[in-house]
């Protein structure tokens, strides 16, 4: 084990028979996360439950683990899958400019003629660009849910919002799907018609899911909005302690008109998969977090309809 002083994250390597696991997302056949744990440290990560897994008690943000794995030997085998890379940590964090367990996966995945899905909070993904290119079937999906850099401070440690939209345009530029995920959607803060104004002419997909609380960080995050956003409380309260979804209902409404506005088409709740050619209106998707819609799944909410509310 050897601990990163600097910034005092805790750093250990760990074996695994396989780096590719099926996956339960709607994103795809195979979740694969070349690290345990995330040294972005966002506040809001629902990924923090995996610390119950892994034995760490460390704060979320302090410790990472690198993967080690059997080399794919027959990439071929995952020919037509989704393959999502950062389900549960970002597989590139700034340990991976020298660990470069995301680069070695990416390297493994050649000719594999998979449908890769890599998401991210970083630009270091551009190191990464010309391999990129050689897999074909590849969306780089890039988590903005701000422009105030000074909110996603108190939010995370990851790159600027600018360093992010910067990178977004190089792989655009360069032919590479991108996709704007603004997540989570934080109410009564988070802007995303700002959002998409400034990221309309350089991503495909337009992507919004509802900010989660859940777990330890609900605290957090509801003593944050207490001092920062005292105004905000009264929302907050309806919303994750009420479980009123009437406010996430009217932001579905609001991404549709914008949607309309911009001659955009509009996908609700359903996560669209398969290659957009460049040049195409954006793609905007609004989907809930399951913790936010409870225990209805999305079949059942389109035949309850949205006046049924908890």
């Amino acid at each position: 084990m050897a601990s990163n002083n600097q910034n005092k994250v805790i750093i250990k390597d760990v074996d695994t028979k396989s780096i590719m696991t099926k996956s339960t997302l709607p994103v795809g056949g195979y979740s694969v996360n070349p690290y345990v744990g995330c040294t972005h440290g966002c506040k809001y990560c629902y990924a923090s439950f995996m610390k119950r897994f892994t034995g760490h008690t460390e704060p979320w943000g302090t410790f990472l683990d690198v993967k080690h794995w059997p080399e794919i030997k027959n990439p071929k085998k995952y020919a037509g899958q989704r393959v999502a890379i950062g389900s549960v940590t970002d597989g590139y964090n700034p340990q991976e400019e020298v660990f470069r367990a995301t680069r070695k996966l990416l390297e493994q995945l050649r000719g594999s003629g998979a449908e890769i899905l890599i998401c991210t909070k970083s630009d270091l993904v551009l190191r990464d660009l010309d391999l990129i290119k050689e897999l074909g079937q590849v969306t780089v999906s890039w988590s903005i849910n701000t422009l105030d850099e000074n909110f996603k401070n108190d939010m995370d440690n990851a790159v600027s919002i600018e360093r992010r939209l910067a990178a977004m345009k190089t792989f655009y530029d360069a032919g590479i799907r991108t996709v704007c995920f603004v997540s989570p959607v934080f109410p009564g803060i988070t802007d995303f018609e700002a959002i998409f104004e400034r990221v309309k002419d350089q991503c495909d997909l337009f992507w919004l899911e509802n900010l989660n609380l859940r777990g330890d960080y609900k605290k957090t995050i509801m003593n944050y909005i207490t001092k920062q956003y005292p105004e905000l409380l009264p929302l907050y309260h309806d919303i994750y302690d009420l479980h009123d979804r009437s406010y996430f209902e009217m932001l579905e409404k609001k991404a549709e008109e914008m949607a309309k506005k911009y001659d955009c088409p509009f996908v609700d709740n359903e996560l669209p998969y398969g290659r957009v050619p460049q040049g195409h209106p954006v793609i905007v998707d609004y989907f809930y977090h399951e913790e936010i819609r409870g225990s209805e799944n999305t079949s059942e909410r389109r035949k309850t309809g949205r006046a049924n509310k908890t």
